[in-house]
């Protein structure tokens, strides 16, 4: 899945601030508060496979693009190995200059082995060296070195290879150079001296998951003289480069938004629920599987796109084919709508996703004018996709509040566990998180199974505290009148008043 970036500006510096460096990364310089501040050294910490040298040339190449001057030294990989990176990613590496700082083959021989002085001795001076040449020689703008565990193991002791960063961090700042230095963390320890010399620290990790992709996320553990945003944000590695769903924080876009209702088309369930789904609200709708609690989700969003406004729906449980297939059934026309761009239907890949990037996802559908329902389907799949996550409620609740202040209508669909009875379960009480639960039941009467609807919560307006029968039938769907001939409809077996 691919999604575009959000709520990302220029950045352009305003007076007395200190002029920013574009990553390549729109989102990630939406978290770094604009990018990078110019002329300083940045520290991209991360495991082997994390995406450190990807994230680079990004920001190398977003300079060749400015018409930039741009310097990668590599002292661990060699070009041919850089340009089938570069080439797996689609990118043509025009205008970067890559400079190898390797031993050759040659060291290999025995008359080349150093017999009076320390390789540290006699190495890093030659590397050290070489990089002030080729810096003074091309004055680039940007620059990466690659990596410094190279340098670690050259230096020999901590104190000279601190005093070494230092010295490059100084020199690089006197040639107006941008720098990010990427560290493997291949020591048994990890080294915390050049997070301290260093302007700025960004840390890569990624971490296996029970089943699945594995889940990456980044932080931004230090940023002198900025603000940014803290916590960590989830990214992908994907042909193109490193793709980044910063965290969302709900408070970052509060604003009032419109209160009018959006009715679903059936008369009988718009009485039920007052009209119609607030805007800037959002609704359960909770019952047994086969119930129609999906059905009458896309009746919401079939009807706000007749109205000539847009719905999306992400959908977990179901194929999108099969989903415009039981509409069609119902005279419910989803897929012309889709056809035609007005509702999006995403299909969840549940060993894919990570809660950044489906979070991410929703932003951008709620980002596209005129958007006005926006459908989970369901909360089952959306905690089984992520079984590892501690905090999914939390993140629940923040995408909700987001979307409320957007003015947005969300539909969340739960599944309760069981077909018939009092004793129906669900997955997560997500009740208290949601503004309307729309309740549905299997109740049997008169020898059928039948289903009822009844709206059992409805913040900010009033509802009827009926229980209406629900019928799916003869190619249509329709609410019918309140069932005031039994009672104990939601236990499943009512009675039937006597007449």
């Amino acid at each position: 899945m691919q999604f575009a970036s959000i709520e990302t500006s220029d950045h352009m510096p305003k007076a007395g601030e200190m002029p920013r460096v574009g990553t390549g990364n729109e989102n990630l310089d939406d978290i770094l508060g604009g990018g990078l501040l110019a002329d300083r050294l940045y520290l991209i910490e991360g495991s082997p496979g994390s995406g450190k040298t990807t994230l680079a040339f990004q920001f190398l190449l977003e300079g060749a693009h400015r018409g930039e001057s741009v310097l990668h030294f590599t002292l661990s990989e060699s070009t041919e190995e850089i340009q089938a990176m570069a080439a797996s990613h689609g990118w043509s590496l025009d205008g970067v200059t890559i400079r190898e700082l390797m031993p050759s083959s040659g060291s290999l021989a025995p008359g080349e082995q150093y017999t009076v002085f320390h390789p540290s001795e006699v190495e890093l001076s030659e590397t050290t060296r070489t990089m002030l040449d080729e810096v003074k020689r091309d004055q680039p703008t940007r620059v990466v070195v690659d990596s410094l565990s190279e340098l670690r193991l050259l230096s020999g002791d901590p104190l000279r290879y601190r005093r070494q960063i230092l010295a490059l961090k100084q020199f690089f700042a006197g040639q107006h150079c941008t720098v990010l230095v990427l560290d493997d963390l291949t020591t048994s320890d990890r080294d915390l001296q050049v997070q301290s010399i260093a302007h700025g620290a960004i840390m890569l990790q990624q971490t296996p998951t029970s089943f699945g992709t594995l889940r990456r996320r980044l932080s931004v553990t230090k940023l002198r003289g900025s603000d940014f945003r803290t916590g960590y944000h989830d990214y992908a590695i994907r042909r193109g480069g490193l793709e980044t769903y910063p965290r969302l924080v709900a408070a970052e876009h509060r604003h009032d938004s419109r209160r009018d209702r959006l009715p679903s088309g059936l008369p009988g369930l718009d009485s039920l629920i007052g009209g119609g789904l607030e805007r800037g609200t959002s609704t359960l709708i909770i019952g047994a599987s086969g119930t129609g609690k999906s059905s009458i989700a896309a009746q919401f969003a079939v009807q706000a796109a007749a109205r000539g406004e847009r719905a999306a729906l992400f959908i977990f449980d179901e194929s999108s084919n099969t989903l415009f297939s039981r509409m069609a059934g119902l005279g419910v026309p989803l897929a012309q709508y889709a056809a035609e761009g007005t509702i999006s239907v995403t299909q969840i890949d549940p060993a894919e996703l990570s809660p950044g990037e489906f979070a991410h996802a929703i932003r951008s559908a709620s980002g596209v004018p005129s958007t006005s329902i926006i459908v989970i389907d369901s909360l089952n799949g959306y905690l089984n996709s992520m079984p590892d996550e501690k905090f999914l409620v939390v993140q629940l609740h923040e995408l909700l509040t987001y979307l409320g202040q957007q003015g947005i209508a969300t539909i969340l669909i739960a599944t309760q566990a069981g077909i018939i009875g009092p004793h129906m379960t669900a997955p997560i009480d997500a009740s208290y998180l949601s503004d309307a639960v729309i309740l549905l039941r299997y109740f049997e009467a008169d020898g059928e199974v039948k289903q009822a609807v009844s709206a059992v919560k409805m913040r900010g307006g009033d509802h009827e505290r009926t229980i209406r029968e629900f019928v799916m039938r003869h190619g249509r769907m329709w609410v019918g009148e309140p069932l005031r001939d039994y009672r104990g409809v939601l236990s499943g077996v009512p009675e039937k008043r006597a007449t």
